[in-house]
Order: C-alpha cells, then sequence, then structure tokens
C-alpha cells in the first residue's frame, strides 16, 4: 500500500465513528402539559430520574421536549400539533384529556398517565389487558377512591350532611368522574351538590364555592384533572376563606392548603412510565402492552388548614398518613 492510502485510510477509520456519532439519531419523547409550568415541571421529575436509572443521558441518549399550556387547551392542542409534525418517537400524556387529543392526531406510540381504570374506553384503548392502538400507560384509581375519602371526611366531621363535587366540566372523562363520586356520596347518606368549573379562574371557583355554602355545604371533594391542577392553589384559598374542607386527590393539594389528600401516588406512575417508554423505544408495540393499575397511595393531611376551619383530625386517620403538614 502506498503510504499517502495508507494514511488517507487512518484518516478515515479515525472520523468514521465521530461521523457515525454525529448520524445517529437520537429518540426524542415528547410531553404537553396542561397545567402550569411549575405542577407540569414537577411531575416530570421522577420520569427524568427513572429515565436517567436506566441508563438515558438527556441530550446524549434520548431528548425530552417538555411544554406547558398553563391549562389553555387551544394552545395545548397547537403545542400537540408541533410535536407530531415533529415526528417524536414516544408522546408522554399526563392524563386522559391530553391522551384523547393525542390519539385523534396521530399514531405515534402514547404512554399515558392517570388514565381511566376501567375495563375499556373505545376512544384511547381495547382493554386494559390488550389496548390494541397507539397507546398504552397507567390508570389512576381517581373516583374509584371516592367512597374512602368521603369515609374519611366523615370521620373528620360526622355532622356532615352535604358534600360538593367539584369537576372540569368541559371533559366526559371528569364529568363522568364527578357522577361517580355523587353516586358514592349518595350511597354513604351524604347528599352532593354538582360543581362544574368551565374556565380556570377564580372568580368560576368562589362562585361554585358560594353554590356550595348557599346548600349547606362544608367540603368538597376536587375531582384532579389540568384546570383544577393549575387552579388548585386558588381553590385551597377560596376553600379557606369560605371555610369548606378542601379535599384533593393528589398531595399537592394537601400541600397547597386542602385538608387532606388521598389517591394514586403520580409520582409514582411517571416513574413507571419511564420503564414503558424505554421499551418502544427499544421496538415494543403499546398494543402490547397492558395498561397497569396503581400500587402506591398516599394520604397527605394539612394540620395548619384543620386548625384554620377548626377541625380535629382524628387519630385513626393521623397513623395512616404519610405526610403531616404543620
Amino acid at each position: 500500500m502506498r503510504r499517502r492510502d495508507f494514511l488517507g485510510s487512518l484518516g478515515i477509520a479515525a472520523i468514521s465513528p465521530r461521523m457515525a456519532f454525529a448520524q445517529r439519531r437520537v429518540p426524542v419523547v415528547g410531553f404537553v402539559g396542561f397545567a402550569t409550568p411549575e405542577i407540569d415541571n414537577a411531575t416530570l421529575i421522577p420520569f427524568r430520574k427513572a429515565m436517567a436509572g436506566l441508563g438515558y443521558v438527556e441530550g446524549r441518549d434520548v431528548v425530552i421536549d417538555a411544554r406547558s399550556t398553563g391549562g389553555d387547551v387551544s394552545r395545548g392542542l397547537m403545542l400537540i400539533d408541533e410535536l407530531v409534525a415533529k415526528r417524536v418517537d414516544v408522546l408522554l400524556s399526563p392524563g386522559p384529556a391530553a391522551a384523547r387529543a393525542i390519539v385523534k392526531k396521530t399514531d405515534i406510540p402514547v404512554v399515558a398517565v392517570a388514565l381511566p381504570a376501567v375495563q375499556s374506553d373505545p376512544e384511547l384503548f381495547q382493554s386494559l389487558a390488550r389496548p390494541g392502538g397507539s397507546l398504552t400507560g397507567f390508570a389512576a384509581f381517581g373516583e374509584e377512591m371516592s367512597a374512602k375519602r368521603i369515609e374519611m371526611i366523615r370521620e373528620i366531621v360526622p355532622t356532615l350532611k352535604t358534600i360538593g363535587v367539584l369537576n372540569n366540566a368541559t371533559d366526559p372523562t371528569f364529568n363522568a368522574w364527578g357522577a361517580q363520586t355523587m353516586l358514592e356520596a349518595r350511597r354513604a347518606g351524604v347528599e352532593p351538590v354538582q360543581l362544574g368549573l368551565t374556565n380556570a379562574s377564580p372568580a368560576a371557583v368562589a362562585e361554585q364555592f358560594n353554590l356550595l355554602s348557599g346548600a349547606g355545604g362544608s367540603a368538597v371533594i376536587v375531582i384532579r384533572d389540568y384546570m383544577t391542577a393549575a387552579m388548585q392553589n386558588e381553590i385551597c384559598r377560596i376553600g379557606i376563606e369560605t371555610k369548606i374542607a378542601v379535599i384533593g386527590q393528589q398531595s399537592e393539594f394537601a400541600r397547597a392548603g386542602a385538608l387532606f389528600s388521598y389517591g394514586a401516588d403520580i409520582g409514582d406512575l411517571f416513574r413507571r412510565a419511564a420503564a414503558y417508554v424505554d421499551l418502544i423505544l427499544k421496538g415494543q408495540k403499546p398494543a402490547d402492552m397492558p395498561i397497569q393499575l396503581p400500587t402506591k397511595f398516599e394520604l397527605a393531611v394539612n394540620l395548619k388548614t384543620a386548625r384554620v376551619l377548626g377541625l380535629t383530625i382524628p387519630p385513626t386517620i393521623l397513623v395512616l398518613a404519610d405526610e403531616v403538614i404543620e
């Protein structure tokens, strides 16, 4: 071999790996949160940590393109369109409303968190065991735990006769969850008052709480979704101002001033979602990946709120609490 050819071959050998790395496409996970940027970013922390635990270095092995709408549904749909046009590899959805919007627009694989824990949902999946489409993920047992929340508030307020159920009235899933919660209230011998939010504004929350006060209600169960999550601080503040005990589903509500919260550990669901994203990036199909149920639940109690409302939390509840806010 001539010296010039030999040196040329060395140059090719040295450059080729770098060229191959440069040409290798880094997979992209898209996320559109419908709550506030603070809440959406917080929900992604356990997902990012779990991806790192699986060996992914963000920016080198995966790109997480996360966007937030601040509760603006129209903007959310626009952001989903942008990620679809970008042809991301997987879309991570924070709930059923976002998931429905996604599957109507694309067949890009979706891993969704906080799905309804029903045997089938025609718009989302054929069955929990075999979703059959482009979506899989994790259910949250939202409204299914309403009976336990009602049992707890009745233990705190034995004289409770009327309870409000506050939900996003613009989405069929959350209307259904609100209806089931109202059914559970009636079964427990408590009269429910339906409270529907049609926009994320403090005035809308105050109006609904005033309706509840007028009906003799002193407690409200909040159905968590992007709208109520975006309004959690205002909901808890207005609850304290109107002397209405707010009951949430996730611990961030108790930290924001709710009397207590009880529900699936959403952070744990996002951690588990990382494993599903990993499998999809490695070639598995969502259609064959069962929708899993929650395995961890959280009870958070806010004693400061209890004192402001003049309520005493029984020891039987305190001993079960995962978090007590002083």
